[in-house]
C-alpha cells in the first residue's frame, strides 16, 4: 500500500497538500516547474494569437500528465509535429516569422515545447534561460509597476526551479529552495543597482514608439458617442501638479483635436497644411498671472499634446523635452513631429484668462459656418425660425449661444453615457425626440444650430476636469474625463468657448464629476460592500505606479549626469559615466570575491558534525574513514560491539535518514547531539566493563 493511502480513511481521497507532499522528487519539481512557466506565459496571452495561448496550455498539460503518470516522455517526432504546426500557425497569423509578435508567439511555443525535452540537466538549463528570456520579452508590451511585479515572481519562481535542479540529492523542500533564490537574488541588488544607475542610455528604457502607441483616447474624428465610448475607459491619460493652488474645475479644460468639418454622420480635423505652407501664428491674448504645470502623459494615438487652455507660444511657457519638436498652430493645439507612442514628461505655463482667433471678420471664417445639404433639415429651420425672432433682431453672437445654453438648461435634456444609437440626423433626433446623450451631443447640436445661424462654430475635444490632489501634488486626468466642447466666433472678441454639458449637467464641470464607466461585476460588488475601500485602493496603487513610472521608467540620461553632478563632477559626460559604473561594478566583484574566499574558509556544519562522529568512534576503536556515511559507520559498530552498541547504531540511523531522507539535509538538533553522547559514553562503559 503507497503512503498516501496509508494515511487517509477508506473512502476518503488525500488532501491536495497531502497528494503534492508525497508527489516524487522527479513529478513535483516538474509540476512546479510548469506552473512558473504558466504564470510567464499568463500576461501574454492579452496580445498573443488565441491559437498560441491554447496550444501552450495543451502542451504543459500534456506534460504535467506525464510527470503525475510517471509515463516516459514523448519522442522527437510527435515534438517536431508541433512544433511545425506552430510555424505554419504563426506564418499565418503573422504573415512572417520575423518582428515581434512572430518573435514572441515563437519563443512561448519552443519554451512549451522544451518541456517535453526534459532529459537532463542541459535541457533544464535551457528551460530555464528561455523562460528568463520570455520574462524581458513582457516589457515589450508594458512597463508599469503590475507588470514589475508579475515579472518578479516569474523570476523568483525560474531561480526557485534553478535551485531545484542544483540539489539532485533527498527531497528538499520548495521553501528551502525559494528562500536561497530569493537570497541569491538580494546579493545581486548591489550589482543591478549600479547597472541601473549608471548603464549609458541612449534612449528610452524599453522604450519601442512604434509599438508603444496608445490602445484607447481621442482621435482626430468624433461621432455621436464616439466620445462616450471613450469616456467608459476609467484608466490614466495623464497627470497634472500645479507649482501653486490648481484652478478650479471649470477652469481645467485640456485641449485635444479640433473638429471643424461636418459631412452629416462625422466630424473630422481640418487636414494639415503643407510642409512648404507658411505657417500661421494663432493670435492669443492672455490676462493675468500664469500657471506654472508639469505633466506626464500616457501614450496616445495623436501626435499633440493636451495642453490646459492656454499654454502659449512664448518661450517662458512652451513645453520641452529632449529630442522632442512641439509646435502650436493657428487652431492652439500644440502639435509634436511623431506620435507620442512613450510616456513624456513636459513643464509649462498656461493663463487661464484669455482670449484668441482673430477680432474682425477673416476668410477662413467663412467655412466654419457651413453643413452638408439635407442634413438634419428640423435642426436647421429650428435654428432659422430662432435667429428670426423678433426678439433677436441684431443679436450677438454671444446672445444666440445664451438663448441655445437657455433652451437646453430649462427643456428636458439628460445628460447620459448610454443614449443608444442614433440614426443618419443624429442632431434632428436628439434636439426634439430623445434629448438624451452625452458631451458630444450637446457640443455638436450647439454646433450645427450657429452655423445654421450664420455664426461660424467649431467643436474642440479634449479632457475636462481631474481628480484632487494625491499626497504628492499630482491630480489623475482619466480617460472617463473625455470631453467635447464648442467654439463660437464673436465679432470684436475672437472665439469663446461654450459648453453646452454646463447647461444640463453643472457637476460634470463646476465639480469634475464624470459619469462613472461601466465596470465589471467583481468590481462592482466590491464598489458596493465598501466604496471608500475601493477608491482608497486605486488610488494607492495608482500612487505607487506613477513614482515607478518616475523614479525607474523615467530615469534618462540626464538624471544620469544629475547623479554625477552630486558625486562632485562639475562638467558630466558619458565617459565619466562608464568610469563611474566600472569603479562600481569593481568594487561589488571585490566584496563578492572577498565573500567567496571568506566562505570556503568556513567548515561545513556536516562536515564538522562527521568529524565529531568518527572521534567518538576512533576512542572506541573503530576506524572510521572520511568517505564513509553514518549507514556505514553504524553497521561497523554492530559488527564490532553487538547489542551493547545498538542505541549508537540507531543514533547513526537517524543521522542517515536526517542527512539523506526526504527532508533533505536537516541538521540534527542538540536532543540527537545528547543521544548520541549518552549512547557512545554507554558503550564505552560497557567496552570497561568486559575488560
Amino acid at each position: 500500500m503507497s503512503t498516501t493511502a496509508a494515511s487517509t480513511l477508506p473512502g476518503e481521497s488525500a488532501s491536495p497538500r497531502v497528494r503534492w507532499t508525497h508527489l516524487p522528487r522527479e513529478a513535483r519539481d516538474t509540476m512546479f516547474q510548469l506552473a512558473v512557466i504558466g504564470w510567464t506565459i499568463v500576461p501574454h496571452a492579452t496580445h498573443l494569437a488565441g491559437w498560441c495561448v491554447a496550444l501552450a496550455a495543451v502542451v504543459l498539460v500534456w506534460r504535467a500528465a506525464i510527470a503525475l503518470r510517471n509515463q516516459p516522455l514523448p519522442g522527437r517526432w510527435p515534438v517536431l509535429a508541433v512544433m511545425a504546426l506552430a510555424v505554419m500557425l504563426t506564418l499565418w497569423s503573422e504573415r512572417t516569422l520575423l518582428g515581434k509578435e512572430a518573435g514572441v508567439t515563437m519563443l512561448v511555443i519552443l519554451l512549451s515545447l522544451k518541456t517535453l525535452e526534459l532529459r537532463g540537466r542541459r535541457d533544464a538549463l535551457v528551460v530555464f534561460f528561455l523562460g528568463f528570456f520570455l520574462v524581458l520579452t513582457q516589457c515589450l508590451y508594458s512597463q508599469s509597476l503590475l507588470t514589475a511585479l508579475a515579472m518578479l515572481v516569474s523570476t523568483w519562481g525560474l531561480l526557485t526551479a534553478q535551485v531545484l535542479a542544483s540539489m539532485p540529492v533527498g527531497k528538499p523542500p520548495l521553501r528551502r529552495a525559494a528562500m536561497i533564490a530569493a537570497r541569491s537574488a538580494i546579493l545581486g541588488l548591489p550589482l543591478m543597482a549600479a547597472l541601473f544607475l549608471l548603464f549609458p542610455r541612449i534612449g528610452p528604457l524599453w522604450g519601442l514608439p512604434q509599438d508603444a502607441i496608445g490602445r484607447t483616447g481621442l482621435s482626430g474624428t468624433m461621432r455621436m458617442g464616439g466620445v462616450a465610448h471613450v469616456a467608459n475607459d476609467d484608466s490614466i491619460a495623464f497627470r497634472v501638479r500645479f507649482a501653486t493652488e490648481p484652478p478650479s474645475s471649470a477652469q481645467l479644460y485640456f485641449r485635444g483635436p479640433v473638429l471643424t468639418r461636418f459631412d452629416g454622420l462625422e466630424w473630422t480635423a481640418p487636414p494639415p497644411p503643407a510642409a512648404d505652407a507658411p505657417r500661421t501664428m494663432p493670435e492669443i491674448r492672455i490676462a493675468g498671472l500664469p500657471r506654472s504645470y508639469e505633466m506626464i502623459i500616457e501614450p496616445i494615438r495623436l501626435p499633440l499634446l493636451p495642453l490646459l487652455e492656454v499654454t502659449p507660444p512664448l518661450v517662458e511657457s512652451a513645453p520641452f523635452v529632449t529630442g522632442w519638436t512641439f509646435t502650436m498652430d493657428d487652431q492652439l493645439r500644440w502639435q509634436t513631429d511623431r506620435l507620442v507612442g512613450e510616456r513624456i514628461r513636459v513643464s509649462a505655463k498656461a493663463w487661464t484668462r484669455f482670449e484668441h482667433g482673430p477680432t474682425t471678420w477673416h476668410a477662413s471664417l467663412r467655412g466654419l459656418t457651413q453643413l452638408p445639404d439635407q442634413s438634419n433639415p428640423r435642426a436647421i429651420t429650428w435654428a432659422l425660425k430662432l435667429r428670426q425672432d423678433p426678439r433677436l433682431a441684431g443679436a450677438t453672437a454671444d446672445q444666440l449661444a445664451l438663448e441655445l445654453m437657455t433652451h437646453i438648461r430649462t427643456q428636458k435634456f439628460s445628460y447620459t453615457l448610454v443614449p443608444g444609437e442614433y440614426g443618419r440626423h443624429a442632431v434632428d433626433e436628439f434636439w426634439f425626440d430623445r434629448r438624451e446623450g452625452f458631451c458630444e451631443h450637446y457640443a455638436a447640436s450647439f454646433v450645427v444650430m450657429m452655423r445654421a445661424m450664420g455664426i461660424p462654430a467649431r467643436i474642440v475635444s479634449g479632457y475636462q476636469g481631474a481628480e484632487p490632489r494625491d499626497v504628492d501634488g499630482w491630480q489623475v486626468v482619466r480617460q472617463s474625463h473625455a470631453h467635447a466642447w464648442a467654439e463660437y466666433w464673436q465679432d470684436g472678441a475672437g472665439w469663446r468657448r461654450a459648453d453646452p454639458t454646463a447647461a444640463v449637467a453643472p457637476e460634470r464641470v463646476n465639480a469634475s464629476r464624470p459619469l462613472p464607466p461601466r465596470s465589471n461585476a467583481m468590481v462592482n460588488a466590491l464598489r458596493d460592500v465598501n466604496p471608500e475601500l475601493m477608491i482608497y485602493l486605486k488610488h494607492a496603487f495608482e500612487s505607487m505606479d506613477n513614482r515607478w513610472n518616475q523614479w525607474v521608467m523615467s530615469y534618462s540620461r540626464t538624471r544620469q549626469f544629475d547623479l554625477l553632478e552630486s558625486l562632485g563632477f562639475s562638467a558630466p559626460s558619458w565617459q565619466e559615466l562608464v568610469l563611474v559604473l566600472l569603479m562600481a561594478v569593481s568594487s561589488v566583484a571585490s566584496g563578492a570575491a572577498l565573500w567567496a574566499w571568506l566562505d570556503r574558509r568556513r567548515i561545513d556544519p556536516w562536515l564538522r558534525l562527521h568529524a565529531h562522529v568518527r572521534q567518538g568512534l576512533f576512542r572506541l576503536g573503530i576506524h572510521a574513514r572520511a568517505h564513509e556515511g553514518p549507514r556505514t559507520l553504524a553497521a561497523l559498530v554492530r559488527e564490532s560491539k553487538g547489542d551493547a552498541g545498538e542505541a549508537l547504531a540507531r543514533a547513526l540511523d537517524d543521522l542517515d535518514r536526517l542527512r539523506y531522507g526526504p527532508t533533505g539535509r536537516r541538521l540534527p538538533g542538540a536532543d540527537w547531539k545528547g543521544r548520541f553522547d549518552r549512547a557512545l559514553a554507554a558503550c564505552r562503559s560497557a567496552a570497561a566493563a568486559r575488560s
